[in-house]
């Protein structure tokens, strides 16, 4: 795991978010020489984990049309 004071972070920030998610290693910034954060390449997803209730409903009957019944509301 590689690190990298706050400093040069902030100068460098969009080449090293390039570069972390170009291989994959985990970036941890310093301030003073202690870790504060840590910069991780995000996981490859798929349509499936994006929309996780995708195909899970089902439709029985007409959900368009008016139904028959009056609805009571308050105002």
């Amino acid at each position: 795991m590689k690190t990298i004071p706050a400093g040069n972070f902030k100068t460098h920030c969009l080449a090293l978010i390039d570069q972390v998610s170009q291989t994959h290693e985990t970036l941890v910034i310093t301030k003073y020489g202690k870790p504060k954060a840590k910069l991780v390449p995000v996981e490859a997803t798929n349509d499936h984990k994006e929309k996780p209730l995708k195909g899970m409903a089902t439709f029985i009957g007409d959900i368009i049309s008016p139904i028959d019944e009056e609805w009571e509301a308050e105002k």
